[in-house]
Formats: structure tokens, sequence, C-alpha cells
């Protein structure tokens, strides 16, 4: 993935003490505050999606792939 660095120049003074205050409320430094508050202003939230259900979207049921899996048998100990 490439990443990026913009610099804002001209930012209030109060706005920039309120992204400090909201950063240190969110437990984040002000750059990754920033940086989640653009992500969510032009709509590009990280997927939360993990390998299986993102497999499922591709292969699954429907998408016309249904496998029929074979039944499990028990182990039977001796």
């Amino acid at each position: 993935m490439i990443t990026a660095s913009i610099t804002v120049r001209n930012l209030d003074d109060n706005v920039k003490t309120r992204l400090r205050v909201r950063a240190a409320d969110n437990g984040r430094s002000m750059e990754e505050e920033a940086r989640l508050i653009l992500r969510d202003a032009v709509g590009c939230k990280p997927s939360s999606r993990n390998l299986a259900s993102i497999i499922r979207a591709h292969f699954g049921p429907a998408n016309g792939v249904d496998l029929e899996l074979p039944l499990r048998h028990q182990a039977i100990c001796r």
C-alpha cells in the first residue's frame, strides 16, 4: 500500500487544540486522530470483514457455489 503525506497550513489554534483534546480523549496521537477523521469524512472506513467472510462473499451459495460437506465421523476410542 502506498502512503501519502499532507501538510495543513493556517490551521486555527482553536481547531488544533480541539484536535489535541479529542485525540487525548481517544488515547491516540493527533496525527492518528486526524487520519481517522479524514478517513471517515471521505467514506473510506477500514474493512472489518475477515478472510472467511470475504471467501463466502465470492464463492458462497449466493454466487453459484454450494458445496456439500462430507459427514464427520466420530473417533472411536478403545
